[in-house]
């Protein structure tokens, strides 16, 4: 992996230069628990849809506060359980009035009796006054440069003007490029990241895929893209988890479950379908799927024995690990558990409104990390009863790549860690 800027889009289909960590980010290579006793991180993350912009977060600022002594992140986030989750000593969240996508990509309200307009005031107020009160020494923002509907643009002209470190965080696979550059130059987002922002940061590898591909990016923006690698999970203590799963057993898991109905459903039918198929699976169905679909699913769920349905825990980190093998739809934080613990996986990708989780599946499934089926193909249930019984008897990730390393966490630790000594911190009670 490099840590270097480029200016160039690596197409490289070499596994093992792909996943090979770059030896100058070795632990030994960290300095052990250096303090920075005045330090602020502040995140943000617009959180419309499903759970991964907050849980990548999370993730990051967990590692940060492991690392750094003294050191403060506070996450700005508009997902509606963000309070569901556990967060480490000197890590919290300001929770603000959540907005919701629809599957048309249009936007509304949680609270519907309230305009959306109104609610984005809101929103960009209380980001604003967070800033002012929490005064960042770096400001990292999750995908959405000026955040949703432009509400961060504001907080980031001002931050600029008192020296926050300004820093952009990437998906390794943004969307399809035709449809990432419609997007942004629809709202001029290739300039105002120019303008703002000091660093981008990009959580895959270059080998992989480049978030930029295929857009018309000037030498500025290129020349602050930074590829960090993909960022690794670590599991948690079972006895504090809420769901302790016993036995054998295949996650089927679709992230925040806002979009994941189809996929249960798929699976459930392939049980139907061939008795035997005995393997028992585990599915999760995601904190955002609609009432009716859940019930649904669950009613006949339950007519099959070797099924087990839960709703929703927040440490998905165990079930994964856990698991003989993960069916998923491969959004990134999903993808990045399957690789840590090195589970065989099937992922059968969202194609619309967005093909990042297509994008995703492709690419990795040339590189032989894990088995993908369209939907088209899932929806045919021998098709897939003969890939879920295939499952967990597919090599994991690692079996024909040694060297995979996901070296993320580390490589911003670093960064962080030489930003935060080369700056003279500003003393909180200013």
């Amino acid at each position: 992996m490099r840590l270097t800027p480029t200016s160039e889009i690596v197409g490289t289909t070499n596994a093992q230069e792909l996943f090979d960590g770059d030896p100058g980010a070795s632990l030994e290579a960290f300095p052990v628990s250096r303090s920075f006793e005045h330090a602020r991180i502040l995140m943000y993350s617009h959180d419309t849809f499903g759970l991964g912009h907050l849980r990548r977060c999370r993730t990051i600022a967990h590692a940060l506060v492991e690392e750094y002594r003294g050191l403060n992140v506070l996450i700005i986030s508009g997902a509606t359980i963000a309070g569901a989750f556990d967060y480490r000593a000197r890590v919290d969240f300001v929770k603000i009035p959540s907005v919701i996508k629809l599957r048309n990509g249009e936007y509304t309200s949680l609270e519907r009796h309230i305009d959306l307009e109104d609610t984005l005031t809101m929103r960009r107020s209380i980001i604003r006054h967070t800033a002012e009160t929490f005064r960042p020494d770096i400001f990292i923002i999750d995908k959405e440069p000026m955040g949703l509907s432009g509400e961060v643009e504001e907080t980031l002209a001002y931050l600029k003007g008192r020296g926050t470190r300004l820093i952009l965080g990437l998906r390794e696979v943004m969307d399809a490029p035709h449809l990432l550059e419609a997007e942004w130059k629809r709202k001029d987002v290739m300039h105002k990241i120019e303008k703002f922002y000091d660093d981008i940061w990009v959580y895959g590898p270059p080998d992989f895929y480049d978030p930029l591909i295929g857009l018309d990016v000037p030498d500025g923006v290129r020349e602050k893209l930074k590829f960090v690698g993909f960022l690794h999970r670590n599991a948690l203590q079972m006895d504090r988890a809420q769901y302790q799963p016993t036995g054998d057993y295949i996650l089927v898991t679709t992230g925040g479950g806002g979009d994941g109905a189809d996929l249960v459903q798929d699976v459930i039918r392939a049980y139907q379908h061939d008795p035997d198929l005995t393997h028992r699976a585990l599915i999760v169905l995601g904190p955002y799927m609609p009432q009716g679909e859940r019930t649904k699913l669950t009613q006949e769920a339950a007519k099959i024995p070797y099924i087990e349905v839960i709703e929703f825990d927040s440490r998905m980190e165990d079930l994964v690990a856990g698991a003989q093998g993960v069916v998923a739809m491969g959004g990134y934080n999903t993808y990045c558990e399957i690789l840590s613990f090195d589970k065989p996986a099937l992922i059968v990708p969202r194609v619309q409104p967005r093909e990042e989780q297509l994008i995703r599946a492709t690419r990795a499934a040339e590189l032989g990390l894990i088995d993908m089926l369209l939907p088209e193909e899932s929806s045919d249930p021998v098709r897939l009863a003969a890939a879920l019984k295939a499952l967990p008897k597919r090599p994991p990730p690692s079996s024909g790549h040694p060297g995979l390393r996901l070296e993320g966490l580390r490589h911003i630790a670093r960064i962080v860690g030489d930003e935060l000594s080369s700056r003279e911190l500003i003393p909180s009670g200013e």
